[in-house]
């Protein structure tokens, strides 16, 4: 799923830059897994067909659907999708705009929207009255869970909820059997209180990439030098230490206002068959794509050119929300 950027709101004065990134995440899903796009409206919705035919896509394995958006962070205003005695469950977590930083109204209202118009067919979704953004977890889908303490116990999500209150939460809906918080871990521009999608994720059980920094005179360098220390305490649920693979430091990303981006090649994205990967123009991206490779051997890695989406302070991984296999996914019967 991806929310396609509009103008009206924050891509306004970007949309020109930032469109051709959504056109080449179309064009990669839609090649291998179906595709479910939000458009803002029925003009909205025409556009985006014509900009997919335009770029030689099959709109085929395309749904677009009616969801009005603030922005376009599927990841965090997304369904998150557990198995629910054997069947695939969609669980509709409040998305508060990363503690009432921007406003989110719309953005918290686009699964029901979508759920209503049938799209995700016989698939239950279930309401819950917690705040949680997909890339503030990560999971080896084995029953842990990776996250950040700056984020989950901020106290502009879940006011009142101290760190054992949210664990049972996680372990009510999510079915985590142990959380691993980090409590270093940071990137300049970030405005998500330390999503753990732009700093470490689980490739398998056993393995764990993360973003590491070489620039010593980088504002955070400290905070990730110490994240990368925290890592190495980390055991699995065997008890073994991971196997911690660092990801090359991308060179300074800045705005058009001349402030730094956060720019992780952290963000990526496996999707049926390839890795998407992100690219930032940069020297780096090409060692940042081989050592993804090495770790994901069965699948065609594919750079995709973030530069537009680090402009709003988010990556490839950010704008995109997988379903597994199992849950239906359809044309809207309505709107």
């Amino acid at each position: 799923m991806i929310t396609w950027p509009h103008d009206r709101g924050d891509w306004e004065p970007l949309l020109a830059e930032v469109e051709p990134v959504f056109v080449a995440l179309a064009r990669e899903i839609a090649a291998r897994e179906p595709l479910l796009v939000n458009c803002l409206d029925e003009s909205h919705r025409k556009r985006v067909r014509q900009r997919l035919q335009d770029a030689g896509i099959d709109t085929g394995a395309v749904m677009l659907a009616l969801a009005p958006s603030n922005d376009s962070w599927a990841r965090d205003h997304g369904p998150l999708t557990v198995m629910d005695g054997g069947r695939p469950l969609l669980l509709d977590f409040r998305f508060n705009g990363w503690g009432n930083k921007y406003p989110a109204a719309l953005d918290d209202a686009i699964t029901s929207r979508l759920a209503a118009q049938q799209i995700f067919g016989a698939t239950p979704v279930r309401s819950i009255d917690f705040v949680l953004e997909g890339g503030a977890i990560d999971s080896d889908g084995r029953g842990t869970l990776l996250t950040t303490r700056r984020c989950l116990l901020g106290p502009n999500r879940n006011p009142g909820l101290d760190r054992r209150q949210i664990e049972r939460q996680l372990q009510r809906y999510l079915g985590a059997e142990r959380v691993l918080w980090l409590q270093h871990g940071a990137l300049e521009g970030d405005d998500t209180d330390g999503h753990i999608d732009m700093l470490a994720r689980f490739c398998d059980s056993s393995t764990i990439v993360y973003q590491a920094c070489d620039e010593t005179d980088y504002t955070a360098y400290v905070e990730l030098r110490d994240m990368e220390a925290e890592l190495q305490t980390f055991r699995t649920a065997d008890g073994a230490p991971y196997r911690l693979i660092s990801l090359p430091w991308p060179g300074p990303v800045h705005g058009r206002d001349g402030k730094r981006l956060p720019a992780s090649y952290a963000n990526f994205l496996p999707i049926n068959g390839a890795l998407l990967v992100p690219a930032y123009d940069d020297p780096r991206d090409a060692a940042a794509a081989d050592t993804l490779a090495s770790l994901f051997p069965d699948r065609e890695v594919v750079p995709i050119p973030c530069r537009p989406l680090v402009e709003q302070y988010g990556s490839l991984h950010c704008a995109t929300l997988q379903f597994p296999a199992g849950v239906e996914l359809r044309q809207p019967v309505t709107g």
